[in-house]
């Protein structure tokens, strides 16, 4: 596995362990609709939360939220209304981003309703 195939699936795994401790319940990971890929579904009381994972060795180049760019909300969005539609759920749907930095010390951000559908 490439170096940041493995910091990715790093930060996925600190993420979900984070949420768990949130009591968020966790539906699924790294849940695929044609080429595109949700890293957490999850649910926070009444919502059904769709959590992108950016994680970065540093933040030299920007805080890794910044890297959530319109074009990757619009895939996330389209894949959240096929997750909806396929698994015939009924409940508020809220788009959350978990940025993980791992250097100089791991820090996690977990930015709830980051972004609307």
């Amino acid at each position: 596995m490439a170096e940041h195939n493995e910091t990715g699936a790093f930060g996925e795994e600190e993420a979900v362990a984070y949420l768990r401790k949130k009591n968020f319940k966790i539906r699924d990971t790294n849940w695929q609709f044609g080429k595109d890929e949700v890293d957490i579904v999850a649910e926070d009381g009444d919502w059904l939360v769709f959590v992108e994972v950016k994680t970065r060795k540093n933040n030299n180049y920007g805080e890794p939220q910044e890297f959530v760019t319109k074009k990757k909300q619009r895939h996330l969005i389209r894949a959240a209304n096929a997750y909806v539609e396929r698994k015939d759920i009924y409940m508020e749907i809220r788009f959350d981003i978990i940025a993980v930095t791992l250097q100089p010390e791991m820090r996690i951000e977990h930015l709830e309703g980051a972004f609307g559908a």
